[in-house]
């Protein structure tokens, strides 16, 4: 079993440890942060040591890393992390759920974590520091650049390039054979039928508030 230290102590990498515990061949022996960051010295029983000084107890030859950091400034904060734990010699190991479907030989670069229920369709390409929530369709012949966050039930039909930094919204929807440039980000429910343009923001209108109180409707 490779031993692994996770970064970050916040809900993510709590859900981070709950999966690699209970669906991995991973041991968790360690979470990590910058010092300014740590609020208490243990989390789940395992201690939390500074980022700054990690290797001192942890060192790379014998430990790997997991960086569990959300979106926050369009990937960029983890892609940082990213960036200084391999200059310290970490591994930085992938997390690809046991229950997704995935057909042929998927690339998979490191630091990444795949929740359960996608279809992942042949010859996807998926790039390093990708996350990627749970119920996905990714379609054949996509690529997924680097330091991506995908939410849940995202449609992404096949030939479909997403460059990096992006953040894909709960329920969006990508046609196929287009490019969604670098650093964008696509909000929830979006139908995105034509490429996108760098660092774009793209968004729909939410519901609205009808005059009609519900006990009105009779027949629901």
């Amino acid at each position: 079993m490779k031993k692994v230290i996770i970064f970050g102590t916040g809900d993510l990498a709590q859900v981070a440890h709950f999966y690699l515990t209970h669906d991995s061949s991973y041991e968790i022996v360690a979470f990590t942060a910058n010092k300014k960051y740590i609020k208490e010295n243990e989390l789940f029983k395992l201690p939390v040591v500074s980022f700054e000084e990690v290797e001192k107890n942890y060192p790379p030859d014998k430990f790997a890393i997991f960086i569990a950091i959300g979106y926050k400034n369009v990937n960029k904060l983890r892609a940082k992390i990213y960036v200084e734990a391999k200059e310290k010699g970490y591994e930085l190991i992938s997390y690809v759920n046991s229950k997704v479907t995935k057909w042929g030989q998927t690339e998979i670069g490191d630091n990444c974590f795949i929740l359960e229920n996608q279809v992942i369709q042949p010859f996807v390409k998926i790039g390093s520091d990708v996350i990627i929530w749970s119920g996905n369709h990714i379609g054949h012949h996509s690529v997924i650049g680097d330091h991506c966050f995908i939410t849940s039930h995202v449609v992404i039909s096949g030939n479909v390039k997403i460059g990096p930094y992006c953040f894909i919204g709960v329920n969006a929807t990508l046609r196929d054979g287009i490019t969604i440039a670098r650093e964008c980000v696509i909000g929830a429910g979006s139908l995105i039928l034509k490429n996108t343009k760098e660092k774009g923001i793209y968004t729909t209108k939410p519901a609205e508030l009808r005059s009609m109180n519900s006990s009105k409707l009779k027949n629901l």
